[in-house]
């Protein structure tokens, strides 16, 4: 019998008794959510309460696999970690479970996990939900940390995308637990050295998997690091509205323009330059120009870069952003334009290519990314070397040496990995146009035409045998007029050639004289570009040249900078020392002053956070109760017992009533509260369901 539960239904799993939930968008459907291997279906303590919930996920036949009893014992030891409370699993056998799955064979290798709650980072980009700076800010931090602890580990997610990562800080019912800010699910791929290869591998989610890396499985220690990189860099740009408007659609990139430069590129980058500085920025370009994913930034490099980084400044900039967005000078809507990237591919061959601020962090990435083009040649690698140095061509300056470097770099590896064919070749005259054939076909002629005649003499002589004397003078007569005619017209015939031979040969030199004066036009022009490409090549040594002389002043100027601060230092520690004289005999009195203040303070504060605690816990338990009161009034209803609609009613009323100003911002409970007041006030208004 197939496992297709109704909301209500009991499962027992190892003793432990579990009502299967209701789905809160439809009513009378079980609470499931499917995804790539099996579905998941929300368990519900037997008291009903909705801490405590756990999930239970029911595998697709292809990924029933007994070792999957081996991988969560394994497992277990990670739930401790921030973000992997779904490690601790319990998997359902056939020696613990053989009654329920006897009944159920579709359970057989399902694991039991808990429930995490709140929403997903699918939910919240597909519904372009914008975050305030501070959410932002604590979500990239809280994934960041995650992919950090498991890194250290030697742990990898192996499909994290946006599906697969939960936000339970966005939660309607607060967790009273230990969770973490960001949960990942669907850990059955994870990596570990202690791990099983997966039989079926994925190759990632589109918007979060490298192009690069995309047509292979991904099951290895680094196998995060580049869809870590882009929802980090998601999660710290969704503040900004622009950015939250470009978004493709169920995440913020195409698979199709993954590490290409485009539009949505250009703008995340800027986006997180301005809001979070050029740290973060660098590390999302480090990773989206990276060409194997042991390359990308590590989590850990991701958490110090965000653990610096200051909230405040993401706000200004999002106000100068809405300042200027309101009122646009003339001069920024012209940097604008002038600065808006292209998607397409820059030609080499032209000057057209974006112009972007040189920065010293800039230049950093710029010289890197040459280094790196230049060790893929000494290895022999010249396609990867074209494609960095095409990469590297976008951010360089125009005009500036190394530009003159990396074209020169293009064009000499784009011509060896694609020669042009040899032209010079002689082309093979056909047979009847050779000059062999034409001359032998003249003398056949020749010796044709002047046999006509012979053989009209020989019948006419024939014919008129017995008047060969009569007319012996006659023919002579004729013979000579002909012969005469002949002549005269081979002698035409021979002049007529020869005008046309004298023709042909002027025309020859002709030829020959303007094929010469052409190569001596392209010697000309290939003298000219040599001329040119050395004075390049000669500006570009002394464009070297007077930096390498500026590095040196700039190292002396240091030095002596260092010297000048080191002297002031010693000036300032002999003040100091006096100094410290005296403030040593005031700070006993102040401290033991201070001492006794803070203790006064402290005895305050702790009893502060005390009642803090207590309230903050009490209107946990509050919000839980209120969604109880509404439910068991919304299910009365349906079953037509007004009265006792009308006294849940009442009792959520006045729960609601005791810390209104509370409950009013908590998800959906101001809303609840309307609708219990429209019953209270006319019984036959149908409440939502909410």
């Amino acid at each position: 019998m197939s496992f297709q539960p109704n909301p209500g239904d009991e499962v027992v799993i190892n003793d432990i008794a579990y009502t299967i939930g209701q789905h809160p968008a439809a009513p009378g459907l079980a609470y499931a959510q499917a995804g790539r291997q099996g579905i998941v279906y929300q368990l519900l303590p037997r008291n009903g309460s909705i801490h405590g919930a756990k999930a239970l996920k029911v595998f697709f036949p292809k990924f029933r696999i007994p070792a999957m009893v081996y991988q969560s014992e394994h497992m277990e030891s990670y739930s401790e970690l921030p973000g992997l409370q779904v490690c601790k699993r319990d998997v359902l056998t056939p020696e613990r479970n053989g009654a329920l799955i006897g009944k159920h064979p579709d359970l057989l290798y399902a694991v039991l996990m808990p429930w995490v709650q709140g929403q997903t980072w699918f939910d919240v980009i597909s519904d372009q939900r914008q975050l305030t700076a501070e959410e932002s800010l604590k979500l990239a931090r809280a994934l960041a940390g995650t992919g950090s602890a498991m890194e250290q580990r030697g742990l990898a997610h192996c499909d994290m995308s946006a599906p697969n990562v939960m936000i339970p800080f966005f939660s309607e019912v607060e967790n009273l637990g230990k969770m973490s800010a960001v949960e990942l699910v669907d850990v059955e791929q994870m990596y570990g050295s202690k791990m099983d290869r997966p039989d079926a591998l994925l190759a990632g989610s589109p918007g979060y998997a490298a192009h690069r890396t995309v047509h292979s499985g991904l099951w290895s220690s680094y196998a995060d690091r580049f869809a870590g990189a882009v929802i980090i860099a998601e999660m710290l740009s969704w503040s900004d509205p622009v950015i939250v408007e470009k978004a493709w659609g169920e995440s913020y990139f195409d698979q199709h323009e993954m590490q290409t430069v485009s539009e949505r590129y250009y703008a995340m980058r800027e986006s997180l330059e301005k809001r979070w500085g050029s740290k973060l920025s660098d590390l999302f370009i480090r990773a989206w120009e990276s060409h194997d994913l042991s390359s990308c930034p590590t989590f850990g490099e991701w958490y110090v870069a965000l653990a610096a980084v200051d909230v405040d400044q993401a706000n200004a900039a999002a106000a100068t952003s809405e300042e200027k967005a309101a009122n646009p000078s003339e001069a920024d809507v012209n940097l604008k334009k002038s600065s808006e990237p292209v998607s397409e591919p820059v030609n080499t061959q032209d000057g057209n290519r974006p112009q972007t601020p040189h920065s010293p962090d800039q230049e950093a990435v710029v010289n890197r990314l040459f280094l790196q083009a230049r060790a893929l040649e000494d290895e022999d690698k010249p396609a990867a070397a074209l494609e960095v140095y095409r990469s590297l061509y976008h951010f360089i300056p125009h005009n500036s040496a190394m530009q003159m470097e990396v074209e020169a770099a293009i064009k000499e590896l784009d011509a060896k990995l694609n020669p042009k064919e040899d032209t010079d070749k002689p082309v093979p005259v056909p047979f009847y146009r050779s000059k062999k054939f034409m001359i032998s076909s003249a003398v056949l002629i020749v010796l044709l035409a002047g046999g006509v005649p012979t053989v009209k003499i020989l019948a006419d002589q024939a014919e008129v045998k017995q008047k060969e004397q009569q007319e012996a003078t006659r023919l002579a007569d004729i013979k000579a007029a002909e012969e005469a005619e002949a002549a005269k017209a081979a002698a035409l015939k021979q002049q007529e050639e020869q005008e046309k031979q004298k023709a042909a040969d002027a025309a020859k030199l002709d030829a020959e004289e303007k094929k010469k004066l052409a190569e001596a036009k392209q010697k000309a022009a290939e003298a000219k570009k040599k001329e040119e490409e050395r004075k390049a090549l000669q500006a570009k040594y002394d464009k070297q040249a007077k930096y390498e002389a500026f590095l040196v002043k700039q190292e002396q100027q240091k030095k002596e900078a260092a010297k000048r601060a080191e002297q002031e230092k010693y000036d300032k520690q002999a003040k100091y020392e006096a100094y410290l004289v005296w403030k040593k005999e005031n700070d006993a009195k102040l401290a033991k002053q201070e001492a006794e203040r803070k203790a006064a303070a402290e005895v305050k504060r702790q009893q502060e956070i005390a009642q803090k605690a207590a309230l903050k816990k009490k209107r946990a338990q509050n919000v839980v109760t209120l969604i109880a009161h509404y439910n068991k009034t919304y299910n009365a209803q349906k079953g037509r017992k007004i009265e006792n609609a009308e006294a849940y009613a009442r009792d959520f009323k006045n729960l609601y009533n005791t810390d209104a100003s509370y409950f009013k911002g908590v998800g959906k409970v101001a809303a609840r509260m309307s609708a219990i007041n429209k019953f209270l006030s006319n019984n036959s208004y149908k409440l939502p369901n909410l």
